[in-house]
């Protein structure tokens, strides 16, 4: 499995409407905890690709995105659900919070 894939802002109402649940993971390139969550995002991506999308945005490029989902500090993973806002985690968390966070809204969306 490649690397999660970053998406510019164009790109990202697109895929709130194509898809039902997606994690984006804010970040930027000079953000070291960014670093450590990374291979947590392509961890999610390996366990779940075929039933939710996981995508990264570079804050740096895509400023507007920081302020429209009032980030402040990075890394924010926000999980979205059906174009909403369902999950928040700011910071390097353990693989486990990630992992729950997209399994709870999973057994959500199939109920």
């Amino acid at each position: 499995m490649s690397a999660v894939e970053y998406i510019q802002g164009n790109e990202f109402q697109a895929l709130m409407e194509g898809a039902a649940l997606v994690v984006v993971d804010f970040t930027a390139t000079w953000c070291g905890p960014c670093k450590l969550v990374a291979p947590l995002m392509d961890q999610l991506a390996a366990e779940y690709g075929e039933q939710v999308k996981i995508v990264k945005v570079d804050l740096d490029k895509n400023q507007s995105m920081a302020q429209k989902f009032n980030i402040r500090s990075i890394p924010a993973v926000l999980v979205f659900k059906d174009g909403e806002v369902v999950e928040t985690l700011v910071g390097v968390k353990p693989y486990s919070m990630f992992q729950a966070a997209v399994s709870k809204n999973l057994s959500a969306s199939s109920t």
